[in-house]
């Protein structure tokens, strides 16, 4: 087998491939696009090089045939609550059934971990937002939501056979969007329903301004100083609603108000995927036109949940139930949306969880799992610790 770091265009070009040949005959593998695992390693694109650095390798066998890959990084502003020792991590591993090669793959990471002063690894994650690209699927396999790992039952035999364990556990949670809400989630509605201080709104693509200022409320007021998580500014915000407008549909995105003042907001939006499983990895002119007509037929009747959040204030107090409630009055009676999933949540986060759960007839839809490697392997290994509620 022979071992290479990734150093020019054509490396990089296989390190993408590593992907397709390994998985593309797997039930329900969805080819993620080039230009967005390209960008995770462009320090023109990825503000993470800012604070770190990151390398990648192919593996091929006697042959010439590509047959792993894996990248490492460390990224300053990497830590978890609890950390006592550097931590770096891996990710973006792809391998074939074979431990012999895992292990070289493995290896070769960790000794650059190690000589980059880190004394763990965690992985598979990204390199940046921990949206994307995020834990080794465990359960559930079947086509993923967009920038989402995917991978075969066998990986993770591959990695806890090396000595890696569970740190923490990603929780996807779904649920019927046809199906109607039930009587608890109802009655909490009716509670806050009958308060004219109490209102819901779905966002106005014509007034993203507005929107962008009552997201940054809620964001900055539910997650700010939470688990590592740092306020948002306004710009950024405006620069994720322009990003979003294309495919935004208002219909599933909404933010609830006391008195005016925005208290919570459940942003949702179509799934990606549903489009992107056509296009081979391509998202060039060609496919933008086609995205556009899939979108004209109502080629995407599944839709995700990427944040769902109520400032501290007015938690526990049936905001949740509200908002969803205004949402489905929308939703239910329009009877385009067949399929709804919520991005994960982390095990060590119960409070979400417990959101997730109230949210109607829910159900884990699939588990991924962030593993950790200790490079000390006397020292004990310490799962993620809980977060307080």
């Amino acid at each position: 087998m022979q071992l290479t770091e990734v150093t020019n265009p054509t490396q990089a070009r296989e390190f993408v491939q590593v992907n397709v040949d390994l998985n593309q005959k797997v039930p329900g593998y969805i080819r993620p696009i080039k230009k967005e695992i390209d960008e995770v390693f462009d320090p023109e694109h990825n503000k993470a090089f800012r604070q770190g650095e990151a390398t990648r390798w192919i593996l091929k066998d006697a042959e010439g045939r590509l047959i792993g890959r894996i990248a490492a990084f460390v990224n300053k502003r990497y830590k978890n609550k609890g950390d006592d020792i550097p931590v770096g991590g891996v990710g973006f591993f792809d391998c074939i059934n074979s431990q012999e090669a895992a292990d070289m793959l493995l290896d070769v990471a960790r000794h650059w971990l190690g000589q980059r002063g880190m004394e763990a690894m965690d992985g598979p994650i990204n390199f940046g937002e921990r949206d994307k690209w995020w834990g080794l699927l465990v359960e559930g396999f079947y086509e993923p939501l967009w920038s989402m790992n995917f991978n075969p039952p066998y990986y993770k035999d591959l990695l806890e056979n090396y000595g890696f364990k569970p740190f923490f556990h990603q929780l996807c949670f779904g649920l019927d969007p046809a199906k109607r809400l039930n009587d608890k989630i109802l009655a909490r509605h009716a509670a806050l329903a009958a308060d004219p201080a109490f209102t819901a709104a779905r966002i106005e693509k014509k007034r993203l301004e507005k929107y962008a200022e009552d997201f940054l409320a809620v964001y900055n007021g539910a997650f700010a100083g939470h688990g590592g998580i740092k306020s948002m500014r306004k710009e950024q915000v405006m620069q994720l609603f322009k990003k979003m407008k294309p495919l935004m549909d208002e219909n599933i995105v909404w933010f609830a108000y006391h008195h005016d003042k925005p208290i919570a907001m459940f942003i949702n939006i179509p799934e990606l995927n549903q489009y992107y499983k056509h296009f081979n990895g391509k998202f060039g002119l060609l496919q933008k036109l086609q995205f556009l007509w899939l979108r004209s037929r109502g080629a995407c009747r599944h839709f995700t949940g990427i944040v769902f959040a109520v400032v501290p204030e007015f938690q526990g107090m049936g905001v949740d139930a509200f908002i969803i409630c205004e949402m489905a009055k929308v939703v239910q009676p329009a009877g385009f949306y067949h399929h709804y999933e919520m991005q994960w949540i982390g095990d060590f986060n119960p409070k979400m969880v417990n959101v997730a759960r109230s949210l109607g007839d829910t159900f884990v839809t699939r588990k991924l799992t962030t593993y950790r490697y200790l490079f000390d392997r006397s020292k004990e290994f310490k799962r993620h610790p809980m977060l307080s509620a």
